[in-house]
This record gives C-alpha cells, structure tokens and sequence, in this order.
C-alpha cells in the first residue's frame, strides 16, 4: 500500500456524504464542499454562493447541471435537495445576474 497515494487523498474521496460544488459566475469558478446527508437550506446556500463569489450586493439566479446535462434551477428547498442529491460526485452550479436568466435558461423555458 502506497501511504503517500493515500496521504494526497482529497477529503471527497474519504468521505462518501460530501459533495463537491463546483460553480461558475462569469469567467470566475470556485469549489466548496456540502454534506450531502444534510446539506441545509437553499437560503443559506444563496448566502454561501454569494459569498463565495464576492457578489452580495448582486441579485442573481442559480442553476446546476443534472446528469443529463440539462440547466434545472435551484430557487427553493426542494430544488436544492434534489441538486445535492443526483450530484454523482460533482455539483456543477451556474450564477446569472438576475434579469439576464434568458441568456441561459435554467429550465424556465
């Protein structure tokens, strides 16, 4: 058994409940972790997403990829639930100002 191979693990391969987010504003992505057993509410995912990105002061909407590569919105609880849950090993998360959602349609037709 190679210990280094194992000492250079990301926390994401030890732990089977996270879940990597990957998300994307402009040119602009950044990672972070969620606990896929309780990953919480989408509104303190927004918080966290805004933060993340510098982008407070900003009203945007947010998407994610599902497994078939089609844009679905995260904009509620349940939505944010299923994103984290199909999330098979990484949550891939869009942010668009708010007002500018018809240059990528997040499933709103």
């Amino acid at each position: 058994m190679n210990r280094s191979f194992h000492k250079s693990q990301t926390l994401r391969f030890y732990d089977c409940s996270a879940v990597e987010v990957k998300s994307k504003f402009g040119a602009e992505f950044r990672r972070f972790s969620l606990d896929r057993q309780k990953p919480g509410k989408f509104e303190d995912f927004y918080k966290l997403v805004v933060h993340t990105h510098h982008i407070s002061n900003t009203e945007v909407t947010i998407g994610y990829a599902d497994v078939h590569g089609d844009l679905l919105p995260i904009n509620n609880d349940d939505n944010f639930c299923k994103a984290v849950s199909s999330a098979n090993p990484l949550l891939r998360v869009f942010i668009q100002k708010r007002g500018l959602e018809k240059d990528i349609s997040f499933g709103f037709g």
